[in-house]
């Protein structure tokens, strides 16, 4: 059975900074729920910032990860993270999951990854998935050393 996918589009902004070493910010601002198709377009022009709209992306949900999604939907505040790499002179998004985990890695391995709220249908569909997929895993009770006998101590 192939993993449930949600079809969603990236909004990238890109604010001009006065700084020392860089002259621009770039940052994920929102995960719009709808694919759309199409070249990204800008979709905000102001003095100083311009949003830009990467359609035809989607979250993929895989069993394994159901921990993540747990972790992530379970907080105050559920978010999806967005791995994005600058191409040219524009950021695209790469990229997207709703899994702590799987974001965790990304970080880990060097990559741009930022958080934007999650938006209400992704979170229900999120939510949904998480309680037909995630059993917690059953804590193991460890007994410490001092209670075991000097002869069961070097057999750990």
């Amino acid at each position: 059975m192939p993993n449930p996918t949600f079809p969603v589009s990236v909004v990238m902004q890109r604010r001009e900074i006065q700084h020392r070493w860089q002259s621009e910010v770039w940052e994920p601002v929102a995960v719009l729920p709808g694919a759309g198709t199409g070249e990204p377009s800008i979709v905000a022009h102001a003095p100083g910032m311009t949003r830009w709209l990467y359609p035809g992306h989607e979250i993929e949900l895989r069993a394994a990860d159901a921990d993540g999604y747990f972790l992530n939907v379970s907080t105050s505040e559920p978010c999806v993270f967005v791995l994005w790499r600058m191409e040219e002179a524009r950021a695209v998004p790469c990229h997207l999951t709703v899994s702590y985990s799987e974001a965790s890695s990304w970080m880990d391995g060097g990559e741009d990854v930022d958080r934007v709220p999650m938006a209400r249908e992704l979170y229900a569909w999120v939510s949904d998935f998480v309680v037909k997929n995630y059993r917690p895993q059953p804590k193991k009770k460890i007994r410490p050393e001092s209670f075991k006998s000097p002869k069961d101590r070097a057999r750990s």
